[in-house]
């Protein structure tokens, strides 16, 4: 397996949009410092990098005939091999996880790394697809706050999981075309999320909070604009592009909930990713 079709398989230019996850969780609950801090954006990004192999794995007869350009169908990555990748990156995330917050984190952690595998193997061609994706991203946010503080980190892991939802509801038409309603659906969970994200947060400096309502505002402005785009008209093209601006447009919605935490200068470093992302993604599809 070269180095380009594992990165084409994992889709790596979206790990970009996971440190921001365990970051936002982390900084609502007044962890973003210490060994903890560091270590669970890198094992969010092991279990997000597993679900995104192990997705291609189990859709590989799917794609043969929607997607025979995917490493799978091609040719260019045999199926053990991405089985076998999305099994190692996961265990890989439990044990950074379980090396940097011990037993408390694998409380979180291993329900995540179930939810990923759920997702992929049961769930993501069912009703209940969105809402199962949407619980690993809400998990991922609570991995951050894993040791003490979860039920503060409850706040941004509802907005990510709401953005989660519509995004992955609104993706299941990037290749027959959506339902209108769907493009509906996710422009009201971007709004939700938005105004989740700009809620001011008890003993927050003044500061803080205008940089997550201004954050939170160009999140709405940039996802909600393509997929409004896309509930209008519905083909492929624009649902495709809907779903990669949803994908991208999660690290804008993760710097306001750090920013309206009281982390500014994470909120920065988080937004700065961005224009990176995007870059990335030109190189290799995120979707």
């Amino acid at each position: 397996m070269r180095w380009r079709d594992a990165a084409e398989l994992v889709r790596l230019p979206a790990a970009l949009t996971v440190p921001g996850d365990t970051l936002a969780g982390a900084a609502a609950a007044g962890r973003t410092a210490g060994r903890r801090g560091r270590a669970m954006p890198l094992a969010s990004v092991c279990f997000y990098l597993a679900g995104m192999a192990l997705n291609d794995w189990a859709d590989r007869e799917l794609d043969a005939v929607e997607r025979p350009e995917r490493p799978i169908p091609s040719g260019r990555v045999a199926p053990g091999e991405a089985l076998a990748l999305a099994a190692g990156l996961t265990g890989a995330g439990l044990g950074i996880a379980a090396a940097a917050g011990g037993r408390r984190a694998l409380r979180v952690a291993a329900p995540l790394a179930a939810t990923v595998w759920a997702y992929d193997l049961l769930a993501r061609n069912t009703p209940a697809g969105p809402a199962v994706m949407a619980l690993a991203r809400g998990l991922d946010v609570l991995l951050g706050a894993a040791g003490g503080g979860l039920g503060r980190a409850a706040l941004p892991a509802v907005a990510v999981a709401g953005h989660t939802a519509g995004v992955t509801l609104l993706s299941r038409g990037e290749v027959h075309g959506a339902d209108p309603r769907a493009g509906r659906a996710a422009l009201l969970a971007t709004g939700a999320a938005a105004a989740l994200a700009a809620l001011p947060r008890r003993g927050r400096p003044a500061r803080s909070v205008l940089t997550g309502a201004a954050l939170a505002a160009g999140y709405a402005a940039t996802v909600g604009r393509a997929q409004l785009a896309a509930a209008l008209h519905p083909d492929p093209v624009l649902v495709r592009g809907a779903t990669g601006a949803g994908v991208r447009g999660v690290i804008p919605l993760q710097a306001a909930l750090v920013a309206g935490s009281g982390a500014p200068a994470t909120a920065a470093l988080l937004a700065a990713s961005a224009p990176a992302a995007r870059l990335a993604a030109k190189v290799v599809s995120p979707t």
